[in-house]
């Protein structure tokens, strides 16, 4: 008895335990380890997308620049003195009338400012009104064209004869200015208006009790505004009070004089703003 206890104590705890597990565990086969990895390995795309991708001709690049280049040249050494009179002109008008101007470069409106009285007078205009000049000649050159073919067909003539008798008018440059009239707790005015050869044309005139809906800065207060009574058309009015309405215009100095500088203003911009255009681009092209 003492010598089978003592053989059975010697057998190592680790053998005993093995074999008790290998008699408990079913024997399943063991699945091979590469099946496994292959199974589990995704697939991908037999082809490469690396060259739908494909850098920028560098000669097209270079031709651009070259062309920007060129262009900035070219509008910086024409035209100058015709720029540099308007610019005096504007400058003239400005310190007269002693008005504070807004101009930021990049921005298309231009905003003047005055006191008068106990008035605050605001006018505005834009730059994009200058693109009124193009789109009025293909307007004007349609619309000769239309009149030469009826002519032709009444008169039995050639159409290159017709076109030769026909002058060319020259573009009108209309220029929407709006203008704003406050007065402390009494609301504001605003004043539509079209500037055009030297004369304010007045389309309409609304009065605000708000102030702020006068120039109506947010699209909330635009639509509020234009849910209120704007008053009405300025050519229904009585040709009496539509004079008195100018002359009160002019008593604010928007006179002839400001309304032949406000088309040499926005040219004047717009030249500035599309030479400081064309460095921008060249700039980032050369990057």
């Amino acid at each position: 008895m003492l010598s089978l206890r003592t053989i059975t104590r010697s057998i190592p705890r680790t053998f005993s335990r093995s074999i008790a597990t290998s008699a408990l565990r079913p024997a399943f086969p063991k699945p091979a380890l590469q099946s496994w990895n292959q199974a589990t390995k995704p697939a991908y795309a037999a082809f490469s997308t690396s060259s739908i991708f494909k850098a920028p001709s560098s000669e097209v690049d270079i031709d651009l620049l070259a062309k920007l280049e060129d262009e900035l040249r070219h509008e910086k050494s024409s035209e100058i003195p015709e720029f540099e009179e308007q610019q005096e002109a504007i400058d003239d008008v400005v310190k007269h009338g002693e008005w504070q101007v807004k101009d930021v470069a990049g921005e298309q409106e231009v905003i003047l400012t005055k006191k008068f009285g106990t008035e605050n007078i605001r006018v505005s205009f834009t730059v994009a009104d200058i693109q009124n000049i193009s789109e009025q000649e293909d307007f004007d050159d349609a619309s000769l064209a239309d009149e030469m073919d009826f002519q032709n067909q009444s008169r039995g003539q050639d159409a290159e004869a017709s076109a030769e008798d026909i002058e060319h008018p020259e573009p009108s440059f209309p220029a929407r200015v709006t203008i704003t009239v406050e007065k402390p707790n009494n609301g504001a005015l605003l004043i539509q208006t079209v500037v055009q050869d030297g004369v304010f044309q007045i389309e309409e005139v609304s009065h605000f009790a708000k102030a702020e809906l006068a120039q109506s800065l947010t699209a909330e207060k635009d639509w509020t505004r234009q849910s209120l009574y704007a008053g009405p058309p300025f050519e229904n009015l009585d040709e009496d009070l539509q004079g008195l309405w100018d002359r009160y215009l002019e008593d604010r100095g928007l006179n002839a004089e400001f309304a032949n500088m406000v088309p040499d203003y926005i040219s004047v911009k717009e030249q500035k703003e599309y030479l400081r255009w064309l460095e921008t681009v060249k700039n980032f092209i050369g990057a």
